[in-house]
Order: C-alpha cells, then structure tokens, then sequence
C-alpha cells in the first residue's frame, strides 16, 4: 500500500508535508486532533517533535487508535471533548487538525484551541468545505450524515481571521479528493476481512459512510460542490 492510500483522511498525507515544509516540527509540543490521524502523529514524532499528543472524543475512537498506535508507541493518546480539553493553557507549539473539527460546535473549539497554543504556536487546519453557496439536497444529506458543517471555499480564512488568527500559508487541496474517495474505499474494502471484530464493528460504519461518499463524488457530480483547504494560522493576542 502507497503511502498516499494507507490513511484514511481527506488530502491524505499532503496537509502534513506542507505544514513540514513551512514549519520546523522539531523539538515541539505537538496536538493532534481526530480519529484517523494516528499516522500523522507518529510523522509528528518521526519529524522530531519532543512530545505528541493525541485526542479523540468517543470510546470507539479511542479503542481503534490504541490498536492502530500499538503499545510501543511514544504518542500520548487521550479521549477529550475538543472544545474542553485536560490541557493547560499554551501548552502546545502546534495544532494540527485535519478533517476534525467541522462540527457544529467548531467556533468553541477554536476557542478551546486559541487558549492551550503558545503564543507562538501554529494551529494546521484542513477542512472539508462547499465549493457553491447553495448545495443540491444529496450534498447536504453527505454533509448532515457525516456531521459536517462546512464554511464556504472561498471564504474559509476569513472565518480564522474574523477570530483573531494571523494566515501564514493557505492551500485549496480539493483535487486531491478525487484520490481519496478512489483509494479510501478500495483500501477499506480490500482490508476489511483481515480486522478484528472490534475493527471491524468501527471500520462498517467508516466503510459505509466513504463508499456512499465516494459514489457521489465520482458518479453524482458531488465533485462541484464539496472540497477541501487548508490553513496555517498563528494566533493574534490583543
């Protein structure tokens, strides 16, 4: 399996190289936000972050990653509700989210991760977003059932800025979609009889969920309407 197909994430691994060749992730206090990411996180560690923590906010999530990482892993892995985290105040040098937080509390969470990066710290956000102000009723069923409350292409940074958030780098990542919901669902589907049983319970709802997706993206014409960017941002204090 290539690299660009073994993680289960919108972009897959090219948010991370970006953020790697614009931001030096050595010796830092890393956070990484979501289910799926645990190979970002040992990228984290792999690039030489001092330390890297990991949060996912449901119990599924947290078995699942556990697996994923394996005992001998140095990643810190936590179940946290990402808009009221364990951790201090500016504690992290970096946050990194992708395909995590476009929720409908995402303004809370932003708020919880303005309050735990440095003063100096980056926050790396990759976000579905809506390609079109209004959206045919399939697109906003993909959107209700994977819980996405997506801002619009165009104007994503401006949400960020509208809170206080410095742009150091912005990139519109929707082509790469097209590979994702190709390779996401022939991976799920080609790996699903080698899960455990708990795998397996977790990964049929992940299965369902990309394959409905990823036909409506490649036969649907759902293609001119979803995309993905996403931002490098250093938080402004007054």
């Amino acid at each position: 399996m290539q690299e660009t197909q073994n993680i289960f994430l919108p972009a897959g691994f090219k948010q991370f190289r970006i953020l790697k060749s614009k931001f030096i992730v050595s010796d830092r206090n890393v956070l990484v936000i979501g289910a799926g990411s645990e190979k970002i996180a040992e990228k984290m560690i792999g690039s030489g972050a001092v330390s890297v923590k990991m949060i996912v906010n449901d119990f599924d999530s947290l078995m699942n990653s556990r697996l994923n990482l394996g005992k001998e892993s140095r990643i810190v892995l936590e179940m946290m509700e990402y808009d009221n985290t364990d951790f201090n105040n500016n504690e992290f040098d970096l946050v990194y989210a992708q395909g995590s937080i476009s929720s409908s509390n995402r303004s809370r969470i932003i708020k919880e991760i303005k309050r735990i990066l440095k003063v100096d710290g980056v926050l790396c956000v990759g976000e579905i977003t809506s390609l079109k102000k209004e959206c045919p009723v399939f697109i906003k069923d993909i959107f209700e059932s994977s819980e996405i409350h997506p801002l619009l292409n165009d104007s994503y940074s401006t949400y960020y800025t509208e809170r206080n958030f410095l742009v150091l780098h912005e990139q519109d990542l929707s082509s790469s979609l097209k590979s994702f919901y190709e390779t996401a669902a022939v991976e799920l589907k080609a790996n699903i009889h080698n899960l455990s049983g708990q795998e397996k319970s977790y990964y049929k709802k992940l299965l369902n969920k990309i394959s409905h997706e990823s036909n409506a993206y490649l036969k649907l014409g759902a293609d001119k309407y979803i995309g993905f960017k996403m931002l490098m941002l250093k938080s402004c204090y007054e």
